[in-house]
C-alpha cells in the first residue's frame, strides 16, 4: 500500500473512531458531522470523500464492527472448526459473538440500535474497510463443507440473527428475562433446531 493509500486509509479508520465514539456516549441524533471531523481533526470536505451523510458512516459503522465481531469469532474458533459439524461451528461463532458483545455493551448497544437485515446484509457481503471480513463468502463455504444442504440459507441466517440479537439484548443490559448464560441452552437448542428444519430431507 503507497503512502497515499494508507494517508487516506488513516483519515477513514480515525473518521470512524471518532464517530464511533461520538454515536455511544453523545448518541446519533446529537451528533453532527461538524463534531465527528472536529475531533477526528480533518475538514468537512474530507468527511464527505468517504461518506455521503451521517446515516452512512453510521451503516458502514454497522457494517465495520459487526465485520470485526466475525472476524474475531473465527479467528479464535479455526483451530477448532476441522471435524466439527455445520450446527456446532454455527453455535461456537454465534457463543464467541455474544461473549464479546457481553464483554462490550456499548458495542451491543449501538449494533442493537441501528441493525437491520437491509444493514446487516450489508455489512456481510460489503466489508466497509480494507481487512474487514465478507461473512456471507465464510458462511457459504461452511455449508458447502456440510454434509447436506438447507434449504434457503440466507432465510435460515436472517432468523437466526434476529433471534439471537432479539434475545440477547434485554439478557445481557439488564439481566431480563435471566443472564445470558442461563439463556445460552435454550438458545442454542433452539438454533439446533432451526437448522434442522432446514435441512433438505
Amino acid at each position: 500500500m503507497g503512502k497515499v493509500d494508507l494517508n487516506k486509509q488513516q483519515k477513514e479508520n480515525s473518521l470512524l473512531k471518532t464517530a464511533f465514539e461520538f454515536f455511544t456516549t453523545k448518541g446519533f441524533s446529537k451528533t453532527s458531522i461538524s463534531d465527528i471531523v472536529g475531533k477526528a481533526g480533518v475538514a468537512k470536505g474530507t468527511f464527505y470523500l468517504y461518506f455521503k451523510d451521517k446515516y452512512d458512516i453510521r451503516n458502514k459503522l454497522v457494517s465495520h464492527k459487526s465485520s470485526q465481531l466475525f472476524n474475531k469469532a473465527i479467528n479464535d474458533l479455526k483451530d477448532q472448526f476441522p471435524g466439527v459439524t455445520f450446527e456446532d461451528k454455527i453455535v461456537m461463532l454465534i457463543d464467541n459473538i455474544i461473549n464479546q458483545l457481553n464483554e462490550n455493551k456499548s458495542l451491543l448497544t449501538f449494533i442493537s440500535k441501528n441493525l437491520s437485515w437491509g444493514i446487516f446484509k450489508s455489512a456481510i457481503t460489503t466489508p466497509a474497510t480494507e481487512g474487514d471480513v465478507n461473512f456471507l463468502d465464510v458462511y457459504y463455504k461452511m455449508l458447502d463443507e456440510a454434509p447436506y444442504e438447507f434449504r434457503d440459507p440466507e432465510l435460515m441466517m436472517f432468523m437466526i440473527v434476529e433471534l439471537v440479537s432479539s434475545t440477547c439484548y434485554s439478557t445481557i443490559l439488564y439481566g431480563e428475562p435471566c443472564g445470558i448464560e442461563q439463556l445460552k441452552p435454550y438458545l442454542f437448542d433452539s438454533i439446533r433446531n432451526m437448522l434442522e428444519s432446514h435441512k433438505v430431507k
